[in-house]
């Protein structure tokens, strides 16, 4: 059996915000695919649906939201999984384990009353736990080698309570033992393990001096440092798809580039598969493989990072890389506001700003098409013949 290219496919996403000024139509028909191992930017405006897209993609868009139709096709160990069919419950067993996410903000996604070791601790206990025990019980069985009298003893009750807890957690057994305060003392070496993860972990990451930060709380931290173990956080299952949402925006240059590198490292370590959110072309450049521009809830062009730079297609894309400034030549910008998503204009959402605008963007909203060498561009231009 061949294994598949794509890691996630989103095909005709359609998601709605029910607000009292009227219904937002955010993503209207969005569709792109991740492929194995790659870094794949989406860039737009802000509004434009880029982080509604991905959290699609994790089910946890919140009302007044409703996602109304489309598929997003997940790939797990050769099987496709439509996600939007999932229920809660596998859902939470797939968030971290397979899908992870990096959030723009790191500190609203710490807790401020936990210190980073016990959050990180809790990703290991949740997604890692039979891999912890399995360790637990390897290293009890070495020191039960050497070691004679009542604490042998000690160490047998230790690694019996382990081989059952590996057997099934939920046994009546574990759940009354670990109330009892004195016997529930055999969860140190578990708690042990999962610290001396945790610090190896927060070393790859280049968090200086970790076995002082495991037990600092994330007011004590620096931007940098926060967003550091939030990623930490992220990576501790190996998700087959990490998603990160502007994780730079809030940091200073430095940093920035700090995180970029980082980022970039660890998808050559581990492998993964990274789905990269920003509005910055400069990031896209730096650290993407492929990028999918977003206009007002529409992909309008796929491509890979040297074509969309060297021959984009899509006016808005033309649009976007003329804006940027550049010495020696006069600022551009595109003309006009970003549409109301509430009212949105028929046909090309694009058509209100666009200088090739034709009457049929006005009546028929173009399909993604296939401009050749993995190239797409939803415009009419490329439809309709050419310019």
């Amino acid at each position: 059996m061949k294994e598949a290219t794509e890691v996630i496919q989103i095909r005709d996403l359609y998601l709605n915000f029910y607000t009292y000024e009227g219904v937002v139509k955010a993503l209207d028909g969005v569709s792109l695919n991740v492929k194995k191992g790659e870094i794949l930017g989406i860039v737009g405006e802000t509004g434009c649906g880029k982080s509604v897209t991905s959290l699609s993609i994790l089910k946890i868009v919140t009302p007044p939201g409703k996602i109304e139709g489309g598929r997003i096709e997940f790939n797990i160990k050769g099987k496709t999984y439509n996600i939007l069919e999932l229920n809660e419950q596998t859902m939470t067993r797939v968030r971290g384990r397979y899908i992870s996410m990096v959030f723009q903000e790191p500190r609203a996604a710490l807790n401020p009353v936990y210190t980073v070791g016990d959050q990180i601790g809790e990703v290991f206990y949740i997604h890692r736990k039979e891999e912890i025990i399995k360790a637990v019980i390897e290293q009890l069985k070495k020191e039960i080698e050497t070691t004679k009298g009542f604490k042998r003893r000690r160490l047998n009750i230790y690694l019996s309570l382990y081989e059952r807890m590996l057997k099934n957690p939920r046994s009546l057994t574990i759940r009354l033992v670990s109330k009892v305060p004195i016997l529930r003392r055999f969860r140190n070496l578990m708690n042990k393990e999962i610290r001396k993860r945790t610090v190896e972990l927060l070393e790859v990451l280049r968090v200086p001096d970790p076995e002082r930060v495991v037990d600092m709380y994330p007011h004590e931290l620096s931007g940098g440092m926060a967003q550091r173990c939030v990623i930490a956080m992220a990576l501790v299952a190996n998700p087959l798809l990490l998603i990160a949402d502007e994780p730079t925006t809030n940091l200073d240059v430095t940093v920035q580039a700090q995180i970029l590198v980082l980022i970039k490292e660890l998808q050559k370590k581990l492998g993964s598969t990274i789905l990269y959110i920003t509005h910055d072309l400069g990031v896209v450049a730096e650290l993407c493989d492929r990028v999918a521009v977003m206009y007002a809830g529409n992909v309008v062009e796929i491509a890979d990072v040297m074509t969309l730079f060297k021959k984009p297609l899509h006016p808005y894309t033309q649009g976007l890389l003329e804006s940027i400034p550049r010495p020696g030549r006069p600022f551009t910008s595109i003309p006009g506001v970003v549409p109301s998503l509430i009212n949105p204009p028929p046909g090309c959402r694009f058509n209100e700003r666009c200088k090739y605008a034709m009457d049929i963007c006005w009546k028929k909203k173009p399909e993604l098409i296939d401009a050749g060498k993995d190239h797409y561009v939803a415009c009419h231009l490329y439809s309709s013949g050419g310019k």
